[in-house]
């Protein structure tokens, strides 16, 4: 028992204690809110999260922090070089539910989960965080060579693959985050504007094409409804409006977690949890939840900065670019003014395979804080 004290002891004096309290913190109030909902006095929420669902949560952030623990242990540079292993087991994943992929009640279409016995895998969840750190080991290995166009665009190869099987895969909310991660490592490893000028003309350029024929027709409804006066409320903008609602009837304070009856939004413990949290501890509430999500970026910025090289600084901007894109996306699909396009809210939205890869993006995070010489010696 000494032993495991003085483990755990040794452990917590290397560690960010501060990036844990706030990740943990998330998850605690995650299986808080999937029990009100399973409480709210509306008969059809209650029935999308019961018991099981919530041990599924609380069971994933479970698991999730206890890989954190073990990949935080190991060097960062080590976890780059193990590319070969994980890699061809993501994309195997991935390329298997072509195969054998089911989608879900909300999302028939979206054949992106593996079913394991009871359970169900979202392997392209996994896949953001194999990204993330296969790109910072390619970039770190160039050196200072990016902004060569031969290793450009073997760069670019890199983002674009996995953007492109997960749109083909069907779910275009996820490939949009991985796309968002890819830009965001590139101009952390310091792309030349020159090529940023020109893949904004290339992007207003090919903008056309990819409306005719990328897009499909629910998409560019859902688009085209936020900025109709007279979309049908009850049709495509049905799920954005009850959110909106739900939101607003929460006011300054909320009505309260527990025995109140909140507003029905279909599938109010996935996407549109901020919903749930709106109504029931109102703008407050609301506001604490999105500054502690700053907070939380902030800190991973702040390790970015303290790395030694160019690898953990990648790797920190990478989680950093995840949590923050899917944030940004979610809120405003909450808010009615960004489109729906299936993106949950980190930690607290309803499903296990999104809250173990955010706490594996935390693992990698600590790991560059813990083999970071001057965090070693400023503690």
């Amino acid at each position: 028992m000494k032993r495991i004290f003085r483990a755990v002891t040794s452990y917590l004096r290397q560690t960010d204690k501060w990036l844990w309290a706030m990740c943990l913190a998330l998850s605690a109030f995650s299986v808080l809110l999937l029990g009100g909902i399973h409480d709210s006095g509306n008969a059809i929420n209650a029935a999308d999260v019961g018991l099981r669902q919530i041990a599924v949560q609380a069971g994933a952030a479970a698991i999730g922090a206890a890989a954190a623990v073990v990949i935080s242990r190991f060097d960062y540079h080590t976890l780059g070089r193990l590319w070969k292993l994980h890699v061809p087991l993501m994309y195997g994943l991935v390329l298997l539910t072509f195969l054998i992929g089911e989608g879900t009640a909300a999302r028939p279409e979206d054949k992106s989960w593996l079913r394991l016995g009871p359970l169900t895998l979202q392997p392209t969840e996994l896949l953001k965080i194999s990204l993330i750190l296969t790109l910072a080991y390619h970039i770190y290995k160039l050196h200072d060579q990016v902004n060569r166009p031969v290793n450009l665009l073997a760069i670019c190869v890199h983002g674009a693959i996995p953007v492109l099987i997960v749109h083909f895969q069907g779910d275009d909310g996820t490939a949009l985050v991985i796309a968002f991660i890819f830009v965001g490592m590139l101009f952390a490893a310091g792309v030349s504007w020159k090529y940023v000028a020109a893949a904004g003309v290339a992007a207003v350029a090919a903008a056309p094409l990819a409306w005719n024929y990328v897009i499909n027709p629910d998409q560019k409804q859902r688009i085209l409804a936020l900025f109709d006066p007279n979309a049908d409320l009850l049709g495509g903008l049905y799920q954005q409006y009850n959110a909106k609602l739900a939101i607003g009837s929460g006011q300054i304070w909320g009505k309260g977690l527990f025995g109140v009856s909140h507003q029905y939004v279909p599938k109010v413990h996935n996407d549109f949890i901020l919903a749930f949290i709106g109504e029931s501890f109102g703008y407050v509430g609301c506001l604490a939840v999105i500054a502690l999500f700053g907070a939380l970026c902030c800190k991973m910025l702040h390790n970015a900065r303290r790395a030694e090289d160019s690898l953990g600084r990648l790797i920190c901007v990478g989680v950093f670019t995840l949590i923050s894109a899917q944030v940004f996306v979610n809120v405003g699909m909450c808010l009615m003014v960004l489109p729906v396009i299936g993106i949950t809210l980190p930690f607290l939205s309803a499903g296990g395979s999104s809250v173990l890869s955010i706490y594996l993006g935390l693992g990698l995070v600590l790991s560059v804080y813990m083999h970071t010489s001057r965090n070693l010696f400023s503690r």
